[in-house]
Parts: C-alpha cells; sequence; structure tokens
C-alpha cells in the first residue's frame, strides 16, 4: 500500500475513532445528567419526606402568645393537681414544694404513705373549699380518724413573690384514742442544674434555703405553733432523677429505731453527701397540732414584726371574705333558694376546678402518617385545669372548653391565659394534640396506649363553645385592650383550627363530617371513636370511609358561627364564616344527611348492623372474646342508636321552635324508657342493642347509659333556649327544664353529702356517682346549673 493510502486510511481511521469518542462522551454526558438528576430527585425525595415526617412537631408560629417571662402575681400556685398539697412556680424549670403524710404505728409499705392523689388511697374526703385561682385556697382532707386543713396565701413585698401555708391536723371526736401522725414537707427541683438546697435545725424549727437559678434565693421555713407537740423532728437532703419519684427519694433517706413495741421514724441525713435537688422536713407529732410554713426570698425583709400566724390567719379571712362576696355576686344562689349547705357545695365544686389548675412543661409524643415511629414535639408550658387530680391529673382538649365556661365566669383573664396556652399547642398546619402529657408527673398517670398522640385526630373544638359563651355575655369586657389583644392574637390559630378541620374532618358528600381515628378491631362490639370524645358511644358498626357523624356537622357548625361573631367583633372579614354558618344551619340540608323518615330523629350514617354480640371462642391453646355478626351490613342511617349523638341539632339550637323533628327530641327526652331519669339525661337510650354492654370482655359500658354532667349542661342550655322561643314546644320545653334542673341538682348534692366527691359520671337507675372521683372537671357545670347561666 502506498503512503498516499496509508495516509487516507488514517484520516478515516480517526474521524471514524474522533465521531466514535464524540458519541461516547455524549452518552456519557446523557448518563451523568440523568444520574445527576436521579441523585437529585432522591435527594428531593428524601428531603421532602423529611419535610412531611418534621412537619407535624412545626409549630404554628415562634410568636407565642404566652409570654417567655412570668408575672409575679400568678408565679406561685397550687399548680401541682395530681398531689394532695403543693405549691409550684410557672417555670420552665420550677421550685416545687408538697407535702406527704403517714400514720406510724400503720407504715408498713410505700403505700401507706399520702402524696399523689389516688383513689386506692380511700380517702373519706378532700379537695377545696375555697380557692380564688390568684391569692388563696383553703383545703379539708380526711383520712381515716384524722383532718387535715391546708391553706395557703400568697403576697408580694416589694414585688418579691412570698406565701405562707398551713397545715392544721385535727381529730375526729369519735375517735377512741390519740394519733401520732407524721408529716414530711419538702422543697424540690427537677434537676440539681436548676438550682441548690440546703436543710437545717435551729431551735427546733426546720429551714429550707434554695437557691433558684432563676429566681435568686429563697428561705422556706417550718415554724410549729407548739413546739411541746412535736416530738420528732429531722431532716435530709437527697436527690430524685425526676420529679414523679421525690416520694421514694424521701423514703430512701427514712430510717428507723426501736424501743419496745414502739417504732420511730427520722430522716436519715446521711444522705446529704450525694448530689441534693430534694429537701425534706419529717414533723411526727401526737394529734392534734398546727404548722406554718413560710416562704420569702432572701432579699426580702419584711417590716411587720406581728407574728406569721396572726398575719397569716388576718389575710387569710380577707381573701376568704372577698371569694364568698365575689361568688355570691356572680351565681347568686341564695335568692334562686338554695340552702347554706347547698351554696356551700357549688362553692366547693367551683373551687376545686379553679383549684385544680395546673401548669405542665414538657413535650408531647406525636405521630403522622409520615412518621414510622414518634417524635417529640417541641417543648411548651401548659396553664390549663384538668378533669380529676387523681385520675386525669393532665390537660384534655375538649374537656377544657367545658372547663372554662365555668373558669371564665369566674374569672375571664384566666380563662384568656388557658386559651392563649392551648393554642401556643399548635402546629403548622392547624392541629393541636387532643390529649397533654407534659413533664414526668403527668406521664406517670398515663398508660403507655395514649401517649402518644396523632395528627389525623381530632377532638370536639370545644373553645368555640366559650368564646360563644364570651361573646354572648361578657361583649363589653371584651372590649377591654388588654382581653381585646388577646383575642386578635388567638384569631389566626382560630382561623387555623377551623381549616385544619375543614380539610382533614371532611365527609363523604358535600357538608358532611367525619371524625378520623375510629379503631377498627374484630375485639370490639362497635369499634370506638375516641377522638368524638364520646368514646364507646355506639356509631355505624363497620367503620369506612363512607361514614358521615352529626355530631361533628354540629360542631362545624358551631365553630362556623363563633368565627363569624368573632371576625365582625375584632372588625375583620367574615363573610366566608357567614356563608359557610348559613349553609350548616340549613335544616334542609342537616336533614337530608341526618333526618331518619323512620324514626324522624338525627342519626349517623354508615356501614352498620345492629346484629352483632360478643362470643367466647376457645380453643385448646387459646381463649377469646370476639364481635360475631350475624347480620350483613349495609349503609343506612345508624337511627337504631338513640342518645347524647342524635340531640347534637338541639343542644347546637340548629332546630326551628315550630319543627316536628324539635317534638320528636324533646318527647324522647322526656321518656322514661329512652333518655328520661330522675338524676338526669342518660346517654344512650334503653332500647338501644348496646345499652349499658361492654364494648369488649374487659371494656365496661362508658357511654352506654350513664349520665354525663356537661351534656346534660348542654341539654338545659338548649331547653332553655326553647323555652323563651314562641312556638308550639315552649311549654314542653318548659316543664323538662325545670324538672331536668331540679333532678340534676338534688342528685348530685345527694351524692356529695353521702361520698364526700363530685363524680366523672352518674348511674341512670340510682343516680350513684360512678367512674373517678374527685371529677371537678365539667362536673363543675353544676354550678352554672344552679344559678342557670347558659351559652
Amino acid at each position: 500500500m502506498s503512503n498516499k493510502q496509508k495516509r487516507v486510511d488514517f484520516k478515516k481511521t480517526k474521524r471514524k475513532l474522533t465521531t466514535d469518542a464524540s458519541a461516547g462522551q455524549s452518552w456519557k454526558t446523557i448518563a451523568v445528567t440523568c444520574t445527576g438528576i436521579a441523585v437529585l430527585g432522591v435527594v428531593a425525595a428524601i428531603a421532602y419526606q423529611g419535610f412531611l415526617e418534621t412537619r407535624v412537631s412545626a409549630p404554628f408560629s415562634q410568636n407565642k402568645l404566652v409570654s417567655s417571662g412570668y408575672d409575679n402575681n400568678m408565679l406561685w400556685g397550687s399548680y401541682r393537681p395530681g398531689v394532695y398539697f403543693g405549691l409550684k412556680t410557672r417555670e420552665e424549670h420550677p421550685v416545687l414544694n408538697g407535702l406527704m403524710w403517714y400514720f406510724p404505728s400503720t407504715l408498713r409499705s410505700l403505700s401507706d404513705i399520702r402524696h399523689s392523689c389516688e383513689i386506692s388511697d380511700n380517702l373519706r374526703k378532700y379537695g377545696w373549699s375555697h380557692h380564688d385561682g390568684r391569692n388563696f385556697g383553703i383545703q379539708e382532707i380526711v383520712d381515716d380518724s384524722i383532718s387535715l386543713q391546708t391553706s395557703f396565701v400568697k403576697s408580694n413585698h416589694d414585688n418579691l413573690p412570698s406565701w405562707t401555708a398551713k397545715i392544721d391536723v385535727k381529730q375526729k371526736k369519735s375517735a377512741q384514742n390519740k394519733t401520732k401522725i407524721s408529716l414530711i414537707w419538702y422543697t424540690a427541683f427537677e434537676s440539681v442544674e436548676d438550682g441548690f438546697l440546703n436543710v437545717t435545725i435551729e431551735n427546733a424549727q426546720p429551714r429550707i434555703e434554695a437557691m433558684s437559678f432563676t429566681l435568686g434565693g429563697m428561705e422556706i421555713k417550718f415554724l410549729n405553733n407548739d413546739v411541746n407537740t412535736a416530738t420528732e423532728i429531722s431532716t435530709s437532703c437527697t436527690f430524685s432523677s425526676s420529679i414523679d419519684k421525690v416520694k421514694e427519694a424521701i423514703v430512701e433517706t427514712l430510717a428507723f429505731t426501736k424501743d419496745g413495741q414502739t417504732t420511730k421514724y427520722y430522716l436519715d441525713n446521711k444522705a446529704e453527701k450525694v448530689p441534693c435537688n430534694v429537701a425534706a422536713v419529717l414533723v411526727t407529732f401526737e394529734v392534734p397540732g398546727s404548722f406554718l410554713i413560710t416562704m420569702h426570698n432572701t432579699s426580702d425583709r419584711p417590716t411587720d414584726e406581728s407574728p406569721p400566724e396572726n398575719q397569716f390567719q388576718q389575710n387569710l379571712n380577707f381573701y376568704k371574705q372577698k371569694f364568698t362576696d365575689k361568688f355570691n355576686s356572680i351565681f347568686n344562689l341564695e335568692a334562686k333558694g338554695f340552702t347554706p349547705s347547698e351554696v356551700a357545695f357549688a362553692k366547693s365544686t367551683m373551687s376545686n376546678l379553679i383549684g385544680g389548675i395546673g401548669y405542665f412543661y414538657g413535650a408531647s409524643k406525636v405521630q403522622s402518617e409520615y412518621n414510622e415511629n414518634p417524635i417529640n414535639y417541641w417543648k411548651a408550658p401548659l396553664y390549663t385545669a384538668v378533669p380529676s387530680r387523681s385520675f386525669f391529673p393532665r390537660g384534655f382538649l375538649w374537656d377544657e372548653g367545658f372547663h372554662t365556661l365555668l373558669v371564665s365566669t369566674w374569672d375571664i383573664d384566666i380563662a384568656l391565659d388557658i386559651m392563649k396556652h392551648w393554642f401556643d399547642l399548635m402546629n403548622i398546619d392547624g392541629w393541636i394534640p387532643r390529649e397533654q402529657i407534659l413533664g414526668s408527673e403527668a406521664l406517670a398517670k398515663v398508660p403507655a396506649d395514649f401517649v402518644v398522640q396523632r395528627s389525623s385526630n381530632a377532638n370536639p373544638p370545644t373553645f368555640f363553645l366559650t368564646l360563644r359563651y364570651l361573646l354572648n355575655n361578657y361583649e363589653e369586657k371584651l372590649k377591654e385592650p388588654r382581653r381585646q389583644e388577646s383575642l386578635n392574637k388567638i384569631y389566626p390559630r382560630l382561623q387555623a383550627w377551623y381549616s385544619w378541620f375543614n380539610k382533614t374532618q371532611l365527609g363523604p358528600d358535600p357538608g358532611s363530617y367525619r371524625w378520623r381515628g375510629r379503631s377498627i378491631t374484630i375485639e370490639e362490639i362497635n369499634p370506638k371513636t375516641l377522638t368524638s370524645g364520646l368514646d364507646d358511644y355506639p356509631r355505624a358498626s363497620h367503620p369506612d370511609n363512607q361514614e358521615r357523624h352529626v355530631d361533628l356537622l354540629c360542631w362545624m357548625q358551631l365553630a362556623s358561627h363563633v368565627m363569624f361573631d368573632l371576625a365582625r367583633f375584632l372588625g375583620r372579614d367574615d363573610s366566608k364564616y357567614y356563608e359557610t354558618y348559613e349553609y350548616l344551619s340549613n335544616v334542609e340540608h342537616l336533614d337530608s344527611l341526618h333526618l331518619s323518615p323512620r324514626t324522624n330523629t338525627y342519626a349517623d350514617f354508615g356501614l352498620h348492623t345492629d346484629k352483632v354480640r360478643l362470643k367466647l371462642v376457645q380453643s385448646q391453646s387459646e381463649r377469646a372474646v370476639v364481635r360475631e355478626v350475624m347480620q350483613a351490613p349495609s349503609y343506612k342511617l345508624v337511627d337504631d342508636v338513640f342518645g347524647y349523638i342524635s340531640l347534637f341539632p338541639f343542644l347546637m339550637k340548629i332546630l326551628p321552635s315550630d319543627s316536628s323533628s324539635l317534638k320528636t327530641t324533646l318527647d324522647n327526652l322526656r321518656n322514661p324508657d329512652i333518655l328520661w331519669t330522675d338524676y338526669g339525661i342518660r346517654s344512650l337510650s334503653k332500647k338501644s342493642t348496646l345499652y349499658m354492654e361492654r364494648n369488649t370482655e374487659h371494656d365496661p359500658p362508658y357511654w352506654r347509659g350513664q349520665i354525663w354532667i356537661n351534656m346534660n349542661y348542654l341539654v338545659l342550655g338548649a331547653l332553655n333556649h326553647y323555652r323563651n322561643k314562641v312556638g308550639p314546644n315552649k311549654i314542653l320545653a318548659q316543664e323538662i327544664y325545670d324538672e331536668l334542673r331540679k333532678n340534676i341538682v338534688s342528685n348530685m348534692y345527694r351524692q356529695y353529702q353521702k361520698t364526700g366527691y363530685v363524680w366523672e359520671n352518674y348511674k341512670d337507675d340510682t343516680g350513684e356517682g360512678k367512674g373517678c372521683y374527685p371529677f371537678t372537671g365539667w362536673s363543675s357545670l353544676v354550678v352554672m346549673i344552679m344559678a342557670e347561666i347558659y351559652l
């Protein structure tokens, strides 16, 4: 081959190689680009998934409704509802004080030492007789033959908060022998990083010195009014890993000596060498005896030289009289014919709600559909009343809307403060966890199954009840600048809350709503709807996404009405809320979704059969009680069930005063075979197949016949509305109102006299208190019923 031909072939080969190389490079570029896009897509997907996972715990706004500082006047209070007597600061890192007691002659185990409120202690009585929520409280505790009166009064000197508490111990006259009692008073921090403590005894007078890193130095003195009664005094300083374990920590320092048959207990201060966040004083004496505990800031030098006992009693008498005058002016019960004993019952019931307001700090456990495992909400404070000091000493969203009806009647600003704390717990989507378990003391009382709060789940928006009540009854007071400012700040969060319901709880048909979060299990005869607040109240037997829930529609009608009125009150655009209110108030719309032609009553809609029962399934290896379905379900109105849910259009006053469905509702209310009892309106008709039936083998009836006071309050409010409306049902509404109000008040008072407590609910056949006690959450609405104060 010639050189020329070689050159030509070389050029062709070079061009081919160059072309192939370019093509290869292009494909490489495309591949790299595609890989990059894929990687970016994966990164974006991961980032978006991370965004979704963390969104549930993203706050609604960084601009909190509650100031990070503290109000000196509200700094200290009985903010530990879960203990029999305790005082605490409203802080992230609080200073805590508390009381324990026991009887040395019968001390056998830890459970014999009283501290946290426990039903198992079987106390004859405990609760506040007077409490104003701000300045003082008086409580009586009856344990066997012993009565302890615990009281406190707050004061300020040079803007430095201080308080004095008194423990007065007496023996019943019927007691055969003198009784010895041991009192333990302690001061504690949740952590050794929050401050330090020291405890000493000088001239038989114990003293605790506390240095808080936020509040400075404090001195707590334990003053014995009669030094001869204190036969034994000892102290200890010890460490507790968490505040719910403080009792165990103190008991670990408890030692004893024996002298014949007599055992003497004392606190062993050898524990003072460990890091100390709990300082305790033990005093054992023969009843009767009384003691003062005083707390002053170490820089406070009071100039009044009068004896502390005299000062305390003078201040206590002053606030007690002020409380009585205010109570009488608001509720005016004597003028309504109530006896002094009945008035005292009402004072105590309201005081227990007010005295049960606690302050908590911590983070909820939450989970959304995007979270494989629960995560922590942000840490936040919560100032809230609690349903029951013994069983539910924590915040519940739907309970609190009922609580603040009575709280706001007593003190509007405390109610607004509570609402601001709750709405600060709203996340970016407008969701509020329905149960608040903040801090170790609250967590210690909660079964593990109920700790995690799921962001798909709602709770009745009962704060709209409070706002409805305030706008109806206190509009002029709400115009006060500070209060109006509070409402203006709350309003955007109300908008987000309202929108969250309309986005997440919509039903399958226009203008319908459905509670999310119903349980689905073959063990329950009728799956619970915890999110509705009425737990085991019968709904459609086979939950699915085609359900329509009449109570939630009515809650949203109320919410729309309140948003419309509040927007107008604040001078904001109210048009969209008015339109929704008008739409949801349309009775034809309501009837098309929920009125049964067969019964002329309102009902849920869903996949349902009432032919179900619990059946024992047993084999050689296992035993189980499961639900047996004896007839296939079909889509229909659940009109074989009549009870509280059926009443909601009536409760929210949606029904026209001349409607036939109102007449049917009133007739069913008054029928003893359906809802009427001599003690109140029962939750479920006696004709229902699930009346007083267990939901599972181990799950007794809860909202299946018992009488609940919050719902009876709404019933009376609706009756009060219709008895004042012109129409054919006016006289019937009046008759039912008068008799029902009398039945509720007389039964609750009678049970209080008999048992010493207000109860969670009441039996429909005997009127006896049932559930947990004391339950001075929404059951305290009996005071509003007595005073005839409604929405």
